[in-house]
C-alpha cells in the first residue's frame, strides 16, 4: 500500500506496528503481527531458560562469555559439544574438529584455496561464525580478534570478507578452548600490549610459582 512502518526494535515491533497498519489491510496483517509477538515471547522464554541452565549447571561457560559476541547459547553449545577441554592436546586442534579449516588439495606446485571441511557439529560451527560476524560488525569492540579479521578482509578479493569471518571463527574456537582449559581472565587486546608488559603479565607470581613447585 506504500505505507512506511515506524522504526523499532524487535522487542517493540508488535506494539508499534499494530497502530500503524493501514486500514485497508489491517484485518489481513494484524493476525501476522500477533503471531510475531507470540513467537518473540516464546524466544525470550527459551533465552531465559538457556541463560539459567548455563549459569546454574555449567558455570564454566562464564569463562567463554568473557569474549564479547559469545552469548549463553554459543558458550553452552560449545561446552556440551567438546565435553572436556582435556580431550585436545593443543587448542589449535579444536579448529579441525569443528570443520573450520580449509580442505587440502595439493597438485604439484598448485595449492588452490578450498572451502572449509565442515566436519564436526554444524550448529556449533554456525554459532561461532555468527559470533565472528558480530566481532567484525559495526558493534564489535576493539579486540585482537577484530583487528586480525579486519586485516584479512582488507586484502581485497570478492571472498576476502567471507574468509575473514571463517578465520575469526576458527581463532575464536581456539581462544574459547584456551580460556576454558586455563581459567584465565580474557584480555581483548593482549597482542596489542607492549612486549615487556605482556611478558610481565605472563610471568607467574611468587605465590603461583611456589604453589606449582609444591604440587
Amino acid at each position: 500500500m506504500g505505507t512506511r512502518l515506524p522504526k523499532c526494535s524487535t522487542e517493540s515491533f508488535a506494539k508499534k506496528v499494530e497502530g500503524a497498519l493501514p486500514t485497508e489491510v489491517r484485518d489481513a496483517l494484524l493476525p501476522l503481527v500477533r503471531l510475531v509477538e507470540a513467537l518473540s515471547s516464546s524466544i525470550k522464554g527459551y533465552d531465559e531458560r538457556i541463560e539459567k541452565l548455563a549459569t546454574e549447571k555449567y558455570p564454566h561457560t562464564k569463562l567463554l562469555r568473557q569474549v564479547k559476541g559469545v552469548g549463553p547459547l554459543t558458550s553452552l553449545a560449545y561446552v556440551l559439544t567438546l565435553q572436556d577441554p582435556q580431550r585436545f592436546v593443543k587448542s589449535r586442534d579444536v579448529g579441525p574438529y569443528l570443520g573450520l579449516v580449509p580442505k587440502q588439495e595439493d597438485s604439484g606446485d598448485s595449492q588452490p584455496q578450498l572451502r572449509i571441511t565442515k566436519m564436526g557439529d554444524m550448529m556449533v560451527r554456525q554459532l561461532l561464525v555468527g559470533s565472528a560476524h558480530y566481532i567484525l560488525g559495526p558493534f564489535g569492540p576493539d579486540t585482537d580478534l577484530r583487528r586480525y579479521g579486519l586485516r584479512l578482509s582488507e586484502r581485497g578479493g570478492k571472498n576476502a570478507k567471507k574468509r575473514a569471518v571463517v578465520a575469526v571463527a576458527r581463532k575464536l574456537a581456539v581462544l574459547l578452548h584456551c580460556l576454558w582449559g586455563s581459567g584465565e581472565l580474557y584480555e581483548p587486546l593482549r597482542h596489542a600490549l607492549p612486549k615487556a608488559t605482556r611478558k610481565k603479565a605472563e610471568r607467574p607470581t611468587a605465590a603461583e610459582a611456589s604453589g606449582r613447585a609444591a604440587a
